[in-house]
């Protein structure tokens, strides 16, 4: 991912604090089955929830949860909706419908850009219908809105952004799901500042920063992870 293993660095700094770790290829990826041309954000979960049950299944784990970035974020708490985790941490998870995630993301590329033009949610849709790019997943993406699962989240929840954000902005997001989300004793909500959607110490947040930074996560992003994840699971 530009460079990096993100989530091959966060096993490894879970695995030195005990903490046992599932990683799997995507559909059509691997030894992975499936297609993934068709595949949405819900059958992703699917997935995810197949992950949760063989692990439950192995009677090795006092608590079982997971950590999703962005879509993963969204899939997290969805399986947190169902009961199906004991703990989710998101990483810079959405907290709105997908069209308005894709219209700042583009503004945000425009504004780069020196464009002076505002996209609104309400374009999303027939503008990738335009440009012949609406497939099975943006449709499902655009008009999915994660309020319900968040706020119906059934178990502690760790849910970190960076302020440096311009893919899923911590201003937008986080807010909607600190307001949303269950009281709960265990559940932390968290803001960086300076970290991008990678969790990596940034300048502008933009994505053409990725590859050109050497960190692939904030040490600071592991070891609350590591910490948080202990203290739940005990």
């Amino acid at each position: 991912l530009f460079g990096h293993k993100p989530f091959l660095v966060i096993a490894d700094a879970l695995a030195r604090n005990g903490i046992a770790s599932l990683r799997y290829d995507d559909r059509g990826v691997g030894e992975s089955v499936g297609k993934v041309v068709d595949a949405t954000t819900e059958d992703f979960m699917r997935d995810a929830a197949a992950g949760l049950s063989m692990l439950r299944s192995s009677g090795r784990f006092s608590a079982v949860g997971v950590i999703g970035h962005s879509e993963g974020g969204t899939i997290a708490f969805m399986l947190a909706s169902r009961g199906e985790a004991d703990f989710i941490v998101t990483l810079a998870a959405t907290g709105v419908k997908g069209d308005t995630i894709i219209a700042e993301q583009n503004n945000f590329a425009m504004a780069q850009s020196g464009i002076d033009r505002r996209m609104t949610a309400a374009e999303v849709r027939p503008t990738l219908a335009a440009a012949g790019k609406l497939n099975a997943w943006f449709d499902f993406f655009i008009g999915f809105d994660p309020a319900a699962d968040i706020a119906s989240a059934k178990c502690p929840v760790l849910a970190l952004n960076g302020s440096n954000d311009r893919q899923v902005t911590a201003e937008t997001n986080l807010s909607v799901i600190r307001k949303l989300l269950p009281k709960n004793d265990k559940s932390l909500i968290k803001e960086y500042k300076g970290l991008n959607h990678l969790f990596q110490h940034s300048t502008t947040g933009s994505p053409n920063e990725y590859s050109a930074i050497e960190e692939t996560i904030s040490a600071e992003v592991l070891t609350d992870i590591a910490e948080w994840i202990r203290t739940v699971g005990e």
